[in-house]
């Protein structure tokens, strides 16, 4: 057994003071040795966080004991690991927990949820059935579902601009997927507000059918948020889909171009990262401002002095600057 977990997760329900709420947290994090990114907003909670296994099964009973979320679902995505895969945690507050920008509101339409039996079920025996990827284009370059129709998108902000092109499928069992299916609770909404009828989600996201299902017809890797980059997803029949960005040779090692100014999500085969010296092009790896080569191609920012208490004292010393400025004004 890897001695470390890495927990990502979501959950759809308001929290009443959400700058409160983010204190809190941020302070258990810090109590129990977890690292990761978590937003906390009026609509609900997104996090993922790695931590040794005993602290990240006592912040899971924390969250589910949590008054706020008692009798709501989280949905954990549970993965193994060697060592923390954060470097840093971040508490933030934000509008969303996801950045859409859709006017919809999940708790009160979304997409059929479909466990990753369900799904995998309906994707043999169901003719009419089709997916679509509701990730980012570099998250579907590296891997994505056979035949899944994919967006060409930076953001799910995006997918208004974006939806016309499956406009044709109004007809068909549409599923969406994402990492861990927080997308897909905003993204089918808006699909069923533009008219489409029977609308899917794969709930827990690529991810949970991975752990569970063991990713069959999964082609290529996953991109996640973290200092690993990509995850293997597929045990069944695994098929790498992405090509190296310098030789075109067949390639999931995916990295940022070592040039801070261009730090592109590429996929670069290990031979060609160590031939350029972990940059995507001659002219990167002539930049006066390009990072030292690494062999795994993730670039954390600096981070002099950085603690997580320290960064819990910083926002509060920023709030009440901020505050100070309002008051002022």
């Amino acid at each position: 057994m890897k001695p470390y977990s890495v927990l990502l997760y979501y959950n759809y329900t308001p929290i009443p003071n959400p700058e409160e709420y983010r204190v809190k947290h941020h302070l258990f994090c810090i109590e129990n040795n977890l690292l990761g990114r978590i937003i906390v907003a009026a609509e609900g909670l997104n996090g993922t966080v790695s931590g040794l296994k005993a602290d990240c099964d006592a912040y899971m009973s924390w969250l589910e004991q949590d008054p706020i979320f008692v009798g709501t679902d989280f949905d954990f995505k549970i993965e193994s690991s060697d060592v923390h895969t954060f470097n840093k945690l971040h508490v933030r507050v934000k509008a969303e927990i996801v950045h859409s920008d859709l006017p919809v509101d999940p708790r009160v339409k979304t997409g059929k949820h479909l466990k990753p039996k369900e799904f995998k079920e309906m994707l043999k025996n169901d003719p009419d059935v089709v997916l679509v990827d509701m990730r980012s284009n570099y998250e579907h370059e590296l891997g994505k579902f056979k035949g899944a129709y994919t967006f060409d998108m930076e953001n799910l902000r995006d997918l208004p601009n974006h939806v016309q092109e499956i406009e044709h499928l109004k007809g068909k069992k549409v599923i969406t997927y994402c990492t861990g299916g927080i997308k897909c609770e905003k993204a089918s909404a808006y699909l069923l507000d533009q008219g489409f009828e029977n609308v899917y989600q794969l709930h827990g996201g690529i991810i949970k059918y991975g752990l569970e299902e063991g990713g069959e017809d999964f082609d290529g890797s996953c991109y996640v948020f973290d200092n690993r980059v990509a995850t293997p997803v597929n045990s069944v029949n695994p098929e790498v889909i992405s090509t190296c960005h310098v030789c075109n040779e067949r390639s999931d090692h995916m990295v940022n171009c070592a040039n801070p100014e261009c730090n592109e999500h590429l996929a670069i085969c290990p031979t060609c990262l160590k031939e350029m010296e972990g940059a995507c092009s001659k002219e990167c790896k002539e930049h006066p401002r390009k990072r030292p080569y690494n062999e795994k191609g993730y670039y954390s920012k600096n981070s002099v002095g950085y603690s997580p208490e320290l960064g819990f004292k910083s926002f509060g010393r920023n709030e009440k600057i901020e505050k100070k400025k309002m008051a002022q004004s």
